[in-house]
């Protein structure tokens, strides 16, 4: 499984989908924010927790169609599909090699990226804390997704109208998290229902990921 990670992250960063593709899209969305929106602080503070998230969102968007793909083109993936490891196991180091190279480096940029829209200072870790909860689950549906549409010809438009409507929940709380920790309120209700969301797609979707994986390499 070890290997399997190694190689996949070699192949993200070589694939350029990997650490800089998403980190220059979210800086893109939160630079052309305050020019449609307007400078103003009590414009932009507002609606920062939910465009930072909804920025999250869109950048793991960007290389979900990379998670089987590269491996469907040259045969590595039926090889995956007959090794001792559970197919399972493979879809969660998928999932864990995208979350490294887009997920993590989005959590590590976000707070430089609230300063851009006025976030204030004080809700920078709850923003942190709701990104590094809840985008190991947006990177977990990505795979399901990518799973379901592997082998799909121009499959990255269905790939996105199958995962987008999965991502809400995920949104929602996370984007609420931020929302209370900026207005100073009790973050501990919606930190518990993105947890458990997370906990949940962790724990169902890799074996429905596997079984989209089976029916498409029959």
């Amino acid at each position: 499984m070890i290997a399997l990670l190694l190689r996949d992250l070699r192949l993200a960063t070589r694939a350029g989908g990997g650490f800089g593709l998403g980190v220059a899209f979210f800086l893109i969305l939160c630079a052309l924010v305050p020019f449609g929106i307007g400078p103003d602080r009590a414009a932009l503070a507002p609606v920062a927790p939910g465009i930072l998230w909804v920025g999250a969102l869109l950048s793991c968007l960007l290389s979900l169609d990379r998670i089987f793909a590269l491996d469907h083109e040259d045969g590595s993936l039926d090889l995956l599909a007959t090794s001792p490891m559970p197919l399972e196991g493979t879809v969660a180091v998928k999932a864990l090699a995208h979350w490294i190279t887009t997920g993590l480096p989005l959590i590590l940029a976000a707070p430089v990226f609230g300063i851009l829209l006025q976030l204030p200072v004080h809700a920078m870790p709850m923003l942190v804390l709701s990104l590094l909860i809840g985008t190991p689950a947006l990177s977990m549906l990505g795979a399901f997704g990518a799973a379901v549409t592997v082998g799909l010809r121009r499959g990255g438009l269905l790939l996105s109208l199958l995962v987008l409507p999965l991502y809400i929940p995920t949104l929602i709380f996370g984007a609420e998290i931020t929302r209370r920790g900026a207005a100073g309120m009790d973050v501990a209700t919606p930190l518990v229902f993105l947890a458990g969301v997370t906990l949940a797609v962790l724990a169902l979707i890799p074996f429905a990921a596997a079984a989209a994986l089976r029916v498409n390499l029959r």
